[in-house]
C-alpha cells in the first residue's frame, strides 16, 4: 500500500501528526520500500505531499538515521530548492544523520556552507548542528569545519549565540578549545543573565572555571 493517503494533507489535516505516525510506523516495520517512497515523493508536483514527506523524513531520521542516510545526496540536494520548507527540513534531516554519512556530505561541504550563509532561522539552527556533527567525525573534518563555526558564533545574532555555541561544543577538542572560548568570551557584553548563564555551562564544560 503506497504511503500517500497517510500523509497529513491526504487526510485533509492541517497538523502534523499523520506524518509523524507514519514514521513511527516505518521505522516500527523496517519498511524500506514505504521509505523509498517516502524520499521519491520529495519531488511530487504537489507541494503538501513534498512538505509531508521532508516531515516525515526527519522523523524518521530522528530515531533511527540509518534507515535513511543513504540518501543524503538527495537532501544536500533539497538545500538549493526554492520551497523554504524543503530546505530547511533537508538540513533538518542533515542533522539527524551527519555521523553516519559524513564522507558524502563532506564532498559537499560547500553547499552546506552556502545555504547556511543565505538560510533562514531554523536552517542555520540545523546547519550549525549539521557541521558540527560532521566536524566531530575526524580531525580532517574538523579542520576543514570549526574555523567557518568561529566564523558563524563571532557574527550570529546575539539571542542565536547560545543555542549555536551549545550545538558547535560537539566539535570542541583540546586543539580548538581555546579558539572557541575565545569567541565566546568576548561576546559576553551583548548577553542577557539567562544567555549568559547558558554560556556559562559551556565553560564548565570545557574545564573552565568561572
Amino acid at each position: 500500500m503506497t504511503i500517500v493517503p497517510k500523509l497529513a494533507s491526504k487526510l485533509q489535516r492541517r497538523d502534523e501528526e499523520p506524518n509523524i505516525e507514519l514514521a513511527q510506523e516505518l521505522v516500527k516495520d523496517h519498511n524500506l520500500e514505504g521509505i523509498k517512497e517516502v524520499i521519491q515523493n520529495l519531488s511530487n508536483k504537489d507541494k503538501g505531499i513534498q512538505q509531508d514527506c521532508i516531515k516525515v523524513a526527519y522523523e524518521i531520521g530522528e530515531v533511527k538515521s540509518e534507515l535513511i542516510s543513504e540518501f543524503a545526496l538527495t537532501f544536500i540536494n533539497l538545500l538549493k530548492s526554492r520551497n523554504n520548507r524543503l530546505v530547511w527540513g533537508a538540513m533538518t534531516v542533515l542533522s539527524t544523520i551527519a555521523t553516519v554519512s559524513s564522507t558524502i556530505m563532506m564532498e559537499h561541504l560547500e553547499t552546506i556552507f552556502s545555504t547556511m550563509k543565505t538560510g533562514s532561522v531554523i536552517t542555520v539552527d540545523k546547519g550549525v548542528l549539521t557541521l558540527a556533527k560532521l566536524a566531530s567525525a575526524s580531525k580532517e573534518n574538523n579542520e576543514r569545519i570549526f574555523p567557518f563555526l568561529l566564523h558563524h558564533l563571532e557574527t550570529c545574532r546575539f539571542k542565536e549565540l547560545p543555542q549555536h555555541a551549545e550545538s558547535t561544543l560537539i566539535a570542541s577538542n583540546n586543539d580548538n578549545k581555546e579558539a572557541f572560548l575565545t569567541v565566546l568570551k568576548r561576546r559576553e557584553n551583548e548577553l542577557t543573565a539567562p544567555q549568559l548563564k547558558r554560556i556559562k555551562k559551556i565553560y564548565k564544560v570545557l574545564g573552565l572555571d568561572e
